[in-house]
């Protein structure tokens, strides 16, 4: 039977910031978390791939829009989501393949996994399949991908690709931040 769940840390309304590097410490991340406007806002600086992402959340954890920045003062990139559910692009331009798509991910960073852990609140032994947007900051296509969250102890969730069978474990900290992903990501300070 799952363990109840257990209450992430709520963030400060003053904001937080964490860094990461890659696992062989090359690379660095920079994430700034801020509440405005009754809405969260991550912004990311990611040094590998020369990218800043910029994702708003509702309160709730859901993604409401997602910007990519790579060498221009316009976002190369930028998706919404509306009231019914229906992804788009700012010039307007509908993305039905998207639809149902709870969650961005990128995997420049490990912020993005951060997201559905802390929106669904899974008890240790529970998992939840979801269909994300995956996408590609070189190329930048948006395709949906399905995934499963599962969460393997008090701090450690798996996340894996339905499709490919591909496996991330993390670690996470007392606000559902992500701290190491084995082989990828190491947190460096807060």
């Amino acid at each position: 039977m799952p363990e109840s769940h257990s209450r992430l840390t709520t963030f400060s309304s003053d904001g937080h910031q964490v860094c990461w590097s890659t696992w062989d410490g090359h690379h660095s991340e920079t994430l700034s978390l801020s509440w405005d406007n009754e809405a969260w806002t991550a912004v990311g600086r990611v040094g590998k791939e020369q990218v800043e992402y910029v994702l708003r959340l509702a309160p709730t954890w859901h993604v409401r829009q997602f910007l990519l920045f790579r060498d221009l003062d316009e976002p190369d990139l930028w998706l919404a989501i509306d009231a019914a559910h229906q992804w788009g692009e700012v010039n307007g331009s509908y993305r039905a393949e998207l639809d149902g798509c709870a969650d961005i991910e990128l995997a420049c960073t490990p912020f993005t996994l951060t997201i559905p852990i802390r929106r669904l609140t899974l008890a240790v032994g529970e998992s939840a399949a979801l269909d994300v947007i995956d996408v590609d900051v070189e190329t930048l296509a948006a395709v949906r991908q399905s995934v499963r969250y599962e969460r393997l102890d008090e701090r450690t969730y798996r996340h894996t690709v339905v499709t490919s069978g591909a496996v991330r474990e993390v670690t996470v900290d007392e606000f559902g931040l992500v701290l190491d992903e084995e082989q990828r990501f190491r947190r460096t300070a807060t």
